[in-house]
């Protein structure tokens, strides 16, 4: 099995390029909806985020997010503090769905900070998704109905686009005018290389 690892910038498109993958029967975890959930489910991650920020932090068994938001995003000394209590278990979650997944010869793994939060040792390969600053400040501002300074402070707590370039084995280029779908079938055409054929049969049924 081969494990890749999906990121980018907010805005930058990470979602589609691996709804693309899955269309192409690649499994992909998405470490922000599994973390979402784990923040919920996770006894171990309760507690910690409990004696961290208070009671407050779970309204009616729900983690209240706007509370944890202002937290996380307040400076990087508080977000490390939150980080340290919820990647552990995020990792351990991912080797599970991993074990669960062992049938397929790639499966992916989705996060924005997936180079921040040292995930790279749980994969292969990294393929950083990429658009245009402005380009990702408009879609993200449109999807959130955030304000620009909103945005742009997310974006600044994130490792900078260039670094995350110049860290990456693969780059795909999301600006709205660059066609995507032959950029993901290249890439599954490099990996496959070193994974059995099934899936290199299985990209043909994808046209560019």
């Amino acid at each position: 099995m081969l494990r890749l690892g999906i990121t980018g910038g907010i805005g930058s498109g990470k979602s589609v390029v691996s709804r693309l993958l899955g269309l192409l029967g690649v499994p992909v975890y998405i470490s922000d909806a599994e973390t979402k959930r784990l923040m919920v489910s996770d006894a171990q991650i309760r507690r910690g985020l409990v004696g961290l920020l208070g009671e407050a932090v779970y309204d009616g068994g729900q983690l209240n997010k706007p509370l944890l938001a202002s937290y996380l995003f307040g400076n990087e000394q508080q977000a490390a503090r939150v980080n340290a209590i919820v990647h552990p278990r995020v990792r351990d979650d991912f080797r599970r769905w991993v074990q669960a997944h062992a049938s397929f010869p790639l499966v992916g793994m989705e996060s924005a900070i997936l180079l921040e939060a040292d995930f790279r040792s749980e994969v292969d390969c990294v393929v950083m998704v990429y658009a245009p600053l402005e380009v990702r400040i408009r879609r993200a501002a449109e999807r959130d109905l955030a304000s620009r300074g909103q945005i742009e402070q997310r974006i600044r707590s994130q490792m900078d686009d260039e670094e995350k370039r110049r860290q990456a084995d693969f780059v795909i280029l999301n600006d709205g005018e660059t066609p995507l779908i032959p950029q993901v079938l290249r890439l599954i055409a490099s990996l496959s290389e070193n994974i059995p054929l099934p899936l290199r049969a299985g990209k043909s049924n994808i046209n560019p």
